[in-house]
């Protein structure tokens, strides 16, 4: 008792104010297991003084060292584009950041940070300046020394306006150029533009384009792979495939491979018969429409966990049918969500409440009442607001993932009251389009599907798509109440806070309904069944350096 009481006075002593909070949350019963953890990261508690606080830190028999050697060979989406950590949106390119690229944190399957080239950060008491402790003793893969200089040269690249950067999706309105600032070699403060209760995030994984460069950085990332990992490049073939080597000058663990090998595909059913031919031996995500013949396949394990990754169904706020907020509503009532996800999800997902806040973040209320099918409801919505025998529109969509097979299924769903869906599938190049209002099909549609990839803390998915001045408002939702809470959420530093928060937010978004958020799907990555150590992040990375063959 008297060893336990001293590590938790040991464990407050070094604590800021909010790492305490967080500690209070857990002896209060306020926050499980789970929820102290993904807080407690995020705040700066170390996960060996978390685990401490837990009682986890218990005697156990050391695992068996997993031998490396051989060559791990993976499939993945061919990148559209060229590989620049400036302006990579998709799956394919982000996949060959993360070889030899690496972030300050990690944000894991269970949403808690983890350090990386971070040793440790804290925030100020009211969220406004973020410290973080660069890891010393760091080279990139060049020869060259990370310091402080580096990380500041590459998030200032990122936050600049004038840049193309696609990270300005999560720095806008939070971190502007000239915020970040070196304190010494190996500290650097965040100055942000607001409070942030979950900046971190913003350094992490989850934002996928913020992987640490030299600050000697000009340019053609596909030269080289500038990067601290653990695998350094071999060659690279645009629209064929890469390959990479182990970086023997890593600064961690180093990785159990010699190579890994990626071969680029356009589409998903070819790497899944490349799978099953065992000319692979993983890929980095499938989905369940068209990934049926691996999901029960006995040489195959797929890997599985929740993610908050999802298509929103955007309604136009501003013109056409659902300008009227009834309209929108009725639509959402014409989807029965329990047996979408069983049907075109086999399960493998999660019920959406019309609110980007799913159900794995710790911060949603979970009191708010579930959006269920009711068609008389809808019917009677659609008569209010004068439009009692239907209409008719065009849903426009790109095609990925299973977004036309959950467009057929709105439109058979949306006949039941009277509104007619014509279906207008594009590629994804078309459909995004320069990804500007008045030059994108995806932001000037009346009616449209958009796939929004995993985040660990819904900032961005309450922000770039709903705030009336997000970057990708494709509903032209425009709201004030909603921004103001939008603002207190963000600015939130305690659990307490941003759930109370969090309940206005859901309960604002189930009136209004500009998005239809019908659900969350889980995170599915293949491997061959002798191969272990692979580890997938729901943001669509995948991380090798533990890989094995048993």
């Amino acid at each position: 008792m008297r060893k336990k009481q001293f590590e938790m006075d040991s464990a407050r002593s070094d604590a800021t104010n909010l790492q305490n909070h967080a500690i209070d949350e857990l002896l209060s019963g306020r926050a499980d297991r789970r929820t102290f953890l993904r807080y407690g990261s995020v705040m700066g508690l170390a996960l060996p003084t978390m685990g401490s606080l837990l009682g986890s830190m218990t005697s156990t028999t050391p695992a068996k060292a997993a031998s490396g050697g051989g060559v791990v060979r993976v499939g993945v989406n061919a990148p559209t584009g060229a590989i620049d950590p400036m302006t990579v949106d998709e799956t394919g390119g982000l996949v060959m950041l993360g070889q030899c690229g690496e972030f300050l944190v990690l944000s894991g399957q269970d949403l808690v940070l983890k350090p990386v080239l971070a040793e440790s950060w804290k925030s100020n008491d009211d969220g406004t300046i973020w410290t973080f402790k660069i890891r010393k003793g760091v080279k990139f893969n060049d020869g060259q020394a990370l310091t402080a200089d580096d990380v500041v040269a590459t998030i200032d690249r990122l936050a600049d306006p004038a840049s193309a950067s696609n990270a300005l999706s999560v720095f806008k309105g939070v971190l502007s150029k000239g915020g970040t600032k070196k304190v010494d070699d190996y500290t650097v403060e965040f100055h942000l533009d607001a409070p942030n209760g979950n900046f971190p995030y913003s350094l992490s994984n989850d934002n996928y384009n913020a992987i640490i460069l030299p600050k000697s950085y000009t340019g053609n990332y596909e030269a080289a792979f500038p990067g601290t990992g653990p695998f350094k490049l071999d060659k690279y073939t645009r629209g064929v495939g890469a390959s990479f080597v182990r970086n023997d000058d890593y600064w961690g663990a180093k990785a159990l491979p010699d190579r890994v090998e990626f071969t680029f595909y356009q589409d998903m059913q070819s790497m899944i018969l490349a799978l099953q031919g065992r000319l692979l031996d993983c890929v980095t995500q499938i989905v369940v429409a068209g990934g049926q013949s691996l999901l029960n396949n006995p040489n195959v394990n797929v890997l599985r966990f929740p993610s908050t990754t999802h298509n929103q169904v955007h309604m136009r706020t501003d013109t056409g049918p659902f300008a009227d907020k009834r309209v929108r509503r009725a639509l959402a009532m014409t989807l029965d969500r329990e047996k979408l996800v069983k049907g075109l999800l086999m399960g493998r997902a999660t019920l959406g409440n019309d609110s980007p806040l799913a159900p794995v973040f710790p911060s949603t209320d979970p009191s708010i009442p579930q959006r269920k099918l009711d068609l008389d409801q809808a019917k009677k919505l659609l008569g209010e607001a004068g439009v009692p025998n239907g209409f008719k529109v065009t849903l426009t969509a790109g095609k990925y993932v299973e977004i036309g097979e959950y467009a057929v299924l709105l439109q058979n769903a949306a006949k039941k009251i009277g509104i007619e869906i014509d279906i207008k599938m594009e590629e994804k190049g078309a459909y995004y389009g320069k990804a500007v209002f008045g030059q994108s099909d995806w932001l000037d549609s009346v009616l449209g599907i958009t796939y929004y990839s995993h985040r660990g803390v819904p900032n961005v998915f309450l922000s770039a798509p709903l705030v009336s001045t997000g970057t990708w408002n494709s509903a032209h939702f425009k709201n004030k109440d909603y921004d103001q809470l939008v603002s207190q959420y963000v600015g939130a530093l305690d659990l307490q806070s941003q759930r109370a928060v969090a309940g206005k937010i859901q309960t604002l978004l189930l009136d209004e309904t500009p998005v239809i958020f019908s659900y969350f799907a889980d995170f599915l990555t293949p491997v061959v069944k002798n191969l272990q150590g692979v580890v997938s992040s729901a943001a669509g990375q995948i991380f090798l350096a533990g890989a094995h063959f048993a």
